[in-house]
C-alpha cells in the first residue's frame, strides 16, 4: 500500500512538471530585452567564431574563399559584440541581472567548493544565477574585451610597434582558442537543461524547474494594477536573488 502511494505521488508530482512545462507562462525569469540581449550576443559570437574558424584553418578556407571579405565581416562581429550589452542598460530588469551576475555571495562559494568536491551542482546553493554562469558571464565580458584590444591592435598595424602586434596576435589567437572551448562546454551544459532554455527563448520557467534548479532564487511579484492595494511589502532585509 505504501509503495503504491509512493508511486501516485511521484506520478502526480511528474504530471505536474509537465503540465507546468508545457503551460505559456511559468516564473517570469527573462524580460524580452534580456532575451533581446543575448539572441543578439549568439549571433556576434557565432559570426565571430565561423569567420574565425574560416581564417585558421586552412580547409575551410578553401571552401569559403574570399578572405578578404570573412576578415572584414569578423572584424565588425567583433567590434559590435559590446553594442547588445550596452543597449540593453536601458532595460532596469538588464541592469538588476547584470548586479546578480556581478556579485559574489557566501553560498556561491560554498556552490563551487562543493562542485569540486562532489562534481555535482549543488542547486540548494543557487540563487537565481549559480556560481558556474557567474563564472562565465565574468569570463565572456574580459574576454570580449580583451579580443577588442587586440583586435583593434591587429587592425591598424601601423599605430602601434611590432612588438605590440606580435604580442596582440598572440593573445587574440591563444584566446580565441580558450573561448571556443568555453562556449562549446556552455552549450553542452545548456542542451542538457531544455528548461532553462525555455526560460532564454520564453522568458519563463516552470515553478517547480525554479525551486529544484534555484532554491535560492526569490522572484519578485509581479507589480499590482494601478490604483489596486499592492498588500504587503517584503520582509525587512529580504533581497530577491
Amino acid at each position: 500500500m505504501t509503495s503504491t502511494d509512493g508511486w501516485a505521488g511521484r506520478t502526480a508530482a511528474m504530471m505536474t512538471r509537465l503540465h507546468e512545462s508545457r503551460a505559456v507562462t511559468g516564473l517570469r525569469r527573462f524580460t524580452r530585452a534580456e532575451t533581446w540581449v543575448h539572441r543578439s550576443l549568439n549571433c556576434l559570437m557565432v559570426v565571430c567564431v565561423l569567420t574565425a574558424a574560416c581564417l585558421y584553418f586552412p580547409p575551410l578556407a578553401e571552401i569559403v574563399g574570399r578572405r578578404r571579405l570573412v576578415v572584414t565581416v569578423h572584424e565588425w562581429s567583433g567590434i559590435l559584440l559590446p553594442v547588445p550589452i550596452v543597449a540593453g542598460l536601458v532595460s532596469r530588469a538588464f541592469r538588476a541581472d547584470a548586479g546578480r551576475l556581478g556579485r559574489f555571495f557566501p553560498h556561491d562559494w560554498r556552490w563551487l567548493r562543493a562542485l569540486v568536491r562532489t562534481r555535482r551542482r549543488q542547486p540548494s546553493l543557487a540563487g537565481k544565477f549559480n556560481a558556474g554562469q557567474k563564472l562565465f558571464a565574468a569570463f565572456t565580458v574580459g574576454a570580449v574585451l580583451v579580443m577588442i584590444g587586440t583586435g583593434l591592435l591587429m587592425w591598424f598595424p601601423r599605430l602601434s610597434p611590432l612588438v605590440w602586434r606580435t604580442g596582440a596576435t598572440f593573445v587574440h589567437d591563444w584566446l580565441a582558442l580558450l573561448i571556443g572551448v568555453v562556449i562549446t562546454g556552455h552549450v553542452y551544459l545548456a542542451s542538457k537543461d531544455p528548461e532553462a532554455r525555455r526560460g532564454l527563448r520564453t522568458g519563463h520557467v516552470p515553478r517547480w524547474w525554479a525551486r529544484e534548479e534555484h532554491a535560492l532564487w526569490r522572484p519578485e511579484p509581479p507589480a499590482p494594477p494601478t490604483g489596486a492595494d499592492p498588500g504587503p511589502g517584503p520582509l525587512t532585509g529580504s533581497r530577491p536573488e
